[in-house]
Parts: C-alpha cells; structure tokens; sequence
C-alpha cells in the first residue's frame, strides 16, 4: 500500500486534470458543447439505448440529460424512435450526421493529444492508458458485488460496457 502523502499527490494531480478537460472543451466546435458530445459518444460505443440508461451512463440528472438529447436531436446528430418492446418509451440512436461529427471530435481529440504529448514515448502513452485503466476499474468495481480492494480480477465488470462511463467526447 502506498504512503499517505502518495495518496494525497494523487489528489492534486486529479484535480489537475481539469487542465486537460479544459483542453478538449477547446477543440469542440462552438455548436457541439461537451454534454452533446458525451451523448454522441456513449451511443456510438454502447449503441441504441432508452434516455435513462443514457443518463446512468452520463452519472447526471434525468432533466440535465434530457437537455443534452434534445440538442443532439435538434442538431440532426441523433434520433428518437419507438421503442417496440414498450411503446411509451423512446430509443435513441446516432444519425449519419452524429456518427460524421463523432468522426471529426475523435479526430480534433488525437490531434491534440498527439501535439500535447508530442515528447512522450508509445510506451510512456502507453503506460498512462493502462493506469487510467486500472484506476478506473478500481473505482468501478468496489461497489456492490464487486474485487476486494488487491484482487481485481474483471468479474467484476461483468455486465458492464466497456469504457461506459465518461464525459469526454472520445
């Protein structure tokens, strides 16, 4: 187990990956604001879903999720359609034009990433994806049913999407 103050670096260093969220607001177009982006995202990597699932998904509010969706239907970037197991609800899914934009913010993402990081090594890259991962995954599965704390084995993301949750559009 690390050191207290080990544990309270990481703290500060965490904080400061506001910097790089800040960075990635940047690059988003002017009328694709971050909330749009992460819902295009999450149905590009989880497919069709139901509003709720989406906002579990988002970690927010069903309203906050709500305004997102109806920007992205608006902007053309995804649809609504009946749900056929249950007619009341509504299924969202990404348009042509979502899947285009996602194309373009995933390419804007590496560019800047690659700029960014230009100093850094594959393998350094590399490292920082696998301990994001892990740390994550450290997070994920300590709820209920999930790894005791030192022996995550991925059972306990049995279930789960991968990469499900996330704010950043990429």
């Amino acid at each position: 187990m690390a050191a207290r103050s080990q544990y309270q670096e990481l703290a500060r260093q965490l904080s400061a990956v506001g910097a790089v969220k800040r960075g990635i607001a940047r690059i988003l177009p002017a009328e694709c604001p971050g909330g749009s982006a992460a819902v295009l995202t999450l149905l590009a990597r989880n497919g069709e879903m139901r509003i709720s699932r989406l906002a579990d998904l988002l970690a927010v509010d069903m309203s906050v999720t709500s305004r997102h969706v109806t920007h992205a239907v608006e902007s053309g970037w995804i649809e609504r359609f009946p749900d056929p197991a249950d007619k009341r609800s509504r299924i969202l899914r990404l348009t042509p034009a979502g899947e285009e934009l996602l194309d373009e913010l995933t390419r804007r993402t590496t560019e800047m990433f690659a700029h960014n990081l230009i100093d850094w090594s594959d393998e350094e890259v590399g490292q920082l994806n696998t301990l994001l991962s892990r740390l994550r995954d450290s997070f994920a599965c300590r709820g209920t049913g999930g790894c005791t704390p030192g022996r995550h084995s991925g059972d306990c993301r049995t279930g789960h999407a991968e990469d499900s949750h996330t704010r950043t559009p990429v």
